[in-house]
């Protein structure tokens, strides 16, 4: 169903930019469709001679683009005067580029589809006919100057469908409320709630903390979350950002400041699992299998620095996948660690049974504090779950490290029920150096405890904000991001 030029609050014109294979032109079109506005693709307004100058494998100089850039300007002049509106695609990589296509006019809303090199890689190689050579994604990404906060561009990853991307851009364009997509459900003591589906897979999210409430193949849960109408307790789903686990008296020092977080695990003196677990997220974009939450972490005592944070999480035909995403949007570089806290369960009353894999060559041992006290090797001791065995009643809330990875970038621990005919991988992508193991032994509730495995995916170790292990330094305008997801077998 199009939406109608008539719909208010909407730009005159969206520019969407991206290098080439990030899918300017099937995303424009699209769009343009859902909007039932006018489409334009920058390289009609090419003359032969740059054409020609693009297939032969030599890229344009700026002499070459000012012409090109101006007869792109003077098409939205004519637009935006006849009252029209449009998506106009256009590579647009450098500031100077966009300046000349954005300043002095306001009507024009900026889209960056963004996708990392080995996406936009095959992508091109996969094409046929089309004349930009794969070979000049080189020089594309080499003059590549990413749109700064202050351009106020709306990035969407280009890792899905077409029609998801344009969902994205839809729900988050001025004037627009997650057009086409399936409604909430009804909020609760942990706000609203998004139920994702794909065949036999479902996943719930909530609005607080943009936590991950459950996950269920074939009617079996793979984790132990919570119940609509229930608080969250132990962490489960929880996304901990700026930090993971613990920051020591909440007290460190970065860029010769001393700063003091509160402290939120009283009892041990310790800052635990961020500031962001009991904020209310805001929705992004929804498809049927897919959400996107945001936030602002704001500036305020213990941490000075202004975030802009997202999650996704997205089913697809290998299970769950989460990417988190953090931009420095403020003017000061800010320190950063990200985690989350999912329980896996494979059906088994207590842990004891289940089979656990664990690719890790180090752990970090802790004081009573759960503070860090030096690494070991996991050689002999009892914390070697390289190859796959019982957990038994072994007591685990340990950080490893040293993570052996497949060709892919992904490193997996596996949770396998004692049949061995099903179980859970949890697989740690882009940004995830740690991961934190916990049987639960020391919940609240004895109800709790031991009747599932948190599995935490961590860019860093407990008290990095002091110890500045792997601690990130993310500067003005960068972006971390940490990627896993859940893949379940054995339950068709």
């Amino acid at each position: 169903m199009a939406l109608g030029a008539a719909t208010g609050g909407l730009p005159r014109i969206v520019l969407v930019i991206g290098v080439a294979g990030s899918g300017k032109s099937t995303v424009g079109r699209l769009l343009a469709e859902r909007l039932d506005w006018a489409y334009r693709d920058a390289d009609e307004f090419h003359s032969e001679a740059d054409r020609a100058k693009m297939a032969a494998g030599r890229p344009l100089t700026d002499s070459d683009r000012r012409p090109w850039l101006e007869a792109i300007g003077a098409w939205m002049d004519r637009t935006i005067a006849a009252g029209g509106q449009a998506v106009v695609t256009c590579s647009a990589l450098k500031r100077d580029y966009r300046n000349g296509l954005l300043a002095g006019r306001p009507e024009v809303l900026l889209v960056y589809l963004h996708g990392s090199r080995e996406l936009l890689e095959s992508r091109l190689a996969a094409r046929d006919g089309h004349f930009f050579p794969a070979d000049l994604l080189d020089s594309q990404l080499a003059v590549l100057q990413e749109p700064e906060p202050d351009e106020h561009p709306l990035v969407v990853e280009i890792d899905q469908p077409p029609e998801a991307v344009v969902a994205a851009v839809l729900s988050l364009m001025p004037g627009e409320s997650a057009v086409g997509t399936p409604p909430a459900e009804s909020p609760g003591p942990t706000g609203a709630t998004w139920r994702l589906v794909r065949g036999e897979q479902s996943a719930v999210v909530v609005q607080l903390g943009g936590a991950l409430r459950e996950y269920v193949v074939n009617g079996r849960p793979l984790l132990d979350g919570f119940s609509a109408g229930s608080a969250i307790t132990g962490g489960r789903g929880q996304l901990l950002v700026p930090w993971p686990n613990r920051v020591g008296d909440g007290r460190y020092r970065f860029d010769g400041r001393s700063l003091q977080l509160p402290l939120t695990e009283v009892e041990k003196s310790n800052a635990i699992h961020g500031l962001l677990r009991w904020t209310l997220w805001r929705l992004l974009a929804r498809t049927e299998d897919s959400v996107l939450l945001g936030t602002t972490l704001c500036p305020q005592p213990g941490y000075p620095f202004l975030l802009d944070v997202r999650v996704e999480y997205r089913l697809g035909p290998d299970g769950l996948s989460t990417a988190v995403h953090a931009t420095n949007t403020g003017t000061e570089p800010a320190p950063y660690g990200v985690g989350q806290h999912p329980y896996l369960t494979i059906g088994t009353d207590l842990v004891d049974s289940a089979v656990l894999t664990v690719p890790a060559r180090y752990l970090l041992r802790t004081d009573d504090r759960g503070l860090p006290d030096g690494w070991e090797a996991v050689d002999g001791t009892p914390y070697d779950f390289r190859t796959a065995r019982p957990i038994v009643e072994l007591r685990l809330d340990t950080a490893f490290t040293g993570l052996d990875r497949s060709p892919d970038g992904r490193a997996t621990v596996r949770l396998a029920h004692p049949s061995g005919r099903h179980g859970v991988d949890l697989w740690l992508g882009e940004g995830t150096r740690w991961v934190q193991v916990y049987t639960g032994d020391t919940l609240p509730e004895a109800a709790e405890r031991r009747r599932a495995v948190a599995v935490e995916p961590m860019s860093c170790p407990p008290d990095a904000f002091r110890s500045g292990t792997d601690l990130t330094v993310l500067r003005p305008g960068a972006t971390h991001v940490l990627r896993w997801g859940l893949s379940p077998w054995g339950y068709s």
